[in-house]
């Protein structure tokens, strides 16, 4: 037999800064170097970092050609905060092996109560088996003394060897083979009824519990082949309010962030009460192009304003420094928009007036002839704060930065220059599945080969409704861990994701075939928890939400810091997809970015309150249109305000305005609303009221019903 690989990694942070301080990895080696059966291991150092553990451990276990038999981790297994070694070990595990966990634990219980305390992980990824142990060179050598004579068998049946062969000349030549030898050991055998035992896959192996609560009686894993395969999906049917339940309930509040005051903000949720840091306007301001003038009034004794008068001054708004007062008997050209000087009080339009005279080089007015005697104070002036007052409140918490762009102006022209909003999450888009090809591809398709039209359509989407988005491209479904691999990285930030996405909106694999891995991805690989699987809608039923527990490890965090990312599963048809990114994804972006906050600040005005998702309507329909006896269907369909009576009317996509299949991908194009088609027999009569949820803007038409 070929010797066996094996790696060593010690997790430290002493060790990373000053790799000579361990002592682990010097005693580990001559342990397996005794058994003949190893190569020497590889040795690596990283610190008590869940990346950079996680990242060796794909390293050393995902290589297709130069992958490890065993991986030992040292360190990091106990209590204290920065112990994370079970909790960057346990994600990756496919298949896990607590017969060797309760063996490391027996045998150092023989030697310390104190190993109660440690956490040991032991497991199977793809065919490299991993073990973690003590940080202590004594604990370390007494946990892998304890199970190295087993650690062969179990490598090669984990690489694949025939569990059969292997067995053939039975368990006692196995003991033989391995060194050991069998205990006295008294067994009770609890007779179960069929049923109490059907959790377990087969001789020696249990299912690894999914975090989804189900009550589950076979796998959830494709891979587990076809005896012991769910022949129909184990999550509960949910109802499409049920489904929004949970994503409203699971999504997490927003973030706050202060933001400066520019077009990037549009969109944006305001996350304070905003007041005015200046006066709108500072001075007294002209609001036309004309002359400042001193208006009779009751105080002033001035005289009528007509008449020629000499034109003393020039006032432009980009006028800077101090002003010189009007005196009685003068005036001051001034443009729109600037102050006016000391004593002014009104001012008169150049309409009004004739040249009379000009300075001698011809470039200024000497005199000018004001042709109205019945200017009053205050005429074409603004007054100081007339339009927003110092310290007037003038934006509200939760307001939306539209962009129609007065909020932004308003912002602007107050002194605001930074303002705090609720941070905007970052979408990525993944594509799953090996027949699919990037739709700019110019290669002709082979096969059952298809382009990937739902990642641009979906990343357009998103767009459209203003968030920041990343294209995590496609990931196939063989190797299965080509799929955990893309997720993983993109909560990291690793890869196409940059910096790290918020929410994943995946695209395909989420029903029953055999290549669809996104379920058990989720559950088993990446720890999470898949909130509902099905949804009794119509197109869309397989759609999945769930959330995956995520450490920071950036800087500015703490150990302790964990929070939970989104992971939306949409199916894989293209209408489907469209559809129920509309209806799920928005109402938890809506939620993240801070829309449905200011309903707290109008607790006595709840009709007040922003619609999260899309709006809601009462829509007229235009023709008969099917429906289906179980699933309510989100039918597509365009509606139109009618120039004639007001109403919306709402007409199918479908050929001819009969409707069409739920999947049909034409169906969209032109769609910018989803009707709402409760189950029943028979069809939606033309001319019945139902509900509407509007994708898009409406346009008028000259349709009417009489009915």
């Amino acid at each position: 037999m070929d010797k066996l690989k094996v790696a060593i990694l010690i997790v430290s942070d002493t060790a990373s800064q000053d790799p000579a301080s361990d002592r682990t990895a010097n005693a580990l080696a001559p342990i397996l170097d005794a058994e003949s059966k190893w190569e020497h291991p590889a040795v690596r150092i990283v610190p008590d970092n869940v990346f950079e553990i996680q990242r060796a451990v794909c390293e050393w276990s995902d290589d297709s050609v130069n992958w490890y038999n065993l991986i030992l981790l040292s360190g990091g297994t106990g209590f204290a905060i920065k112990d994370n070694t079970p909790e960057a070990v346990s994600p990756l595990i496919h298949r896990h092996a607590p017969g060797l966990v309760h063996g490391m634990i027996a045998a150092s219980l023989k030697v310390t109560p104190f190993a109660m305390m440690s956490r040991p992980v032991a497991g199977v990824r793809d065919k490299s088996l991993i073990i973690t142990l003590p940080g202590s060179p004594k604990g370390a050598v007494e946990n892998l003394e304890a199970v190295v004579k087993l650690l062969p068998h179990a490598c090669l049946q984990s690489a694949g060897a025939n569990s059969r062969n292997m067995h053939a000349a039975g368990v006692k030549s196995l003991e033989a083979e391995a060194g050991v030898s069998s205990g006295t050991h008294s067994h009770t055998h609890l007779q179960k009824k069929p049923s109490q035992c059907s959790h377990h896959h087969g001789p020696g192996h249990v299912a690894p519990k999914a975090h989804t609560s189900s009550n589950r009686q076979q796998s959830n894993d494709p891979s587990a082949g076809p005896n012991r395969r769910y022949r129909s999906s184990p999550y509960p049917m949910l109802s499409v309010e049920e489904a929004l339940l949970q994503i409203s309930e699971h999504t997490p509040e927003p973030i706050i962030i202060e933001s400066p005051v520019n077009t990037a903000i549009v969109g944006s949720v305001v996350a304070e009460d905003v007041y005015a840091a200046e006066s709108v306007p500072a001075y007294k301001a002209s609001i036309v192009d004309g002359y400042a003038v001193i208006a009779p009034d009751s105080t002033n004794n001035a005289p009528s304003t007509k008449g020629v008068f000499p034109v003393a001054s020039v006032n432009h708004a980009n006028v800077g420094g101090s002003l010189s007062p009007l005196k009685q008997g003068t005036i001051a050209r001034i443009t729109t928009g600037a102050p006016l000087p000391p004593n002014a009080n009104a001012v008169v339009m150049v309409e009004d007036t004739d040249l009379v005279s000009s300075t001698p080089d011809g470039t200024e007015e000497a005199t000018v002839d004001i042709l109205t005697g019945d200017i009053k104070p205050g005429e074409n002036v603004r007054e100081p704060g007339s339009d927003v007052r110092l310290g007037e409140k003038i934006l509200a918490r939760g307001d939306v930065i539209s962009s129609v762009g007065g909020e932004v102006g308003l912002l602007a022209s107050t002194g605001i220059r930074t303002v705090k909003v609720f941070k905007k999450p970052t979408i990525g888009v993944l594509s799953t599945g090996d027949e699919l090809v990037e739709h700019d591809d110019p290669r002709t398709l082979t096969g059952g080969q298809i382009r990937d039209s739902n990642r641009p359509s979906l990343l357009a989407c998103l767009s459209s409704w203003g968030f920041p988005t990343v294209d995590l491209g496609i990931a196939r479904d063989t190797p299965a861990s080509e799929l955990e691999h893309a997720l993983r990285d993109s909560l990291r930030g690793v890869g196409r994701a940059s910096s790290g996405v918020d929410v994943i909106v995946t695209t395909g694999g989420v029903s029953m075939g055999e290549l669809d891995f996104l379920k058990p991805t989720i559950e088993r690989s990446l720890g999470g928890t898949i909130h509902f699987g099905r949804v009794s809608m119509k197109p869309g039923k397989p759609t999945t939400f769930a959330t995956v527990p995520f450490k920071e490890t950036g800087e500015g965090t703490t150990q302790q810091e964990r929070k939970s990312k989104l992971i939306f599963s949409l199916p894989g048809n293209p209408a489907s997809a469209l559809v129920t990114l509309n209806l799920f994804v928005l109402p938890s972006l809506h939620k993240l970015t801070g829309l449905g906050e200011s309903s707290r600040a109008i607790s006595s005005k709840p009709w007040l309150a922003p619609q999260l998702g899309l709006p809601r309507v009462a829509v007229v329909l235009t023709h008969h249109f099917p429906l289906d006896p179980k699933r309510t269907e989100y039918h597509r369909a365009v509606v139109t305000a009618s120039r004639s009576d007001g109403r919306l009317y709402a007409t199918s996509t479908g050929v001819e305005g009969v409707g069409q299949r739920s999947s049909r991908v034409g169906s969209l194009a032109n769609a910018n609303a989803l009707v709402v088609l409760r189950p029943g027999r028979g069809v939606g009569i033309k001319g019945e009221i139902v509900e509407a949820l509007m994708m898009g803007g409406v346009y008028g038409s000259d349709t009417r019903l009489i009915c």
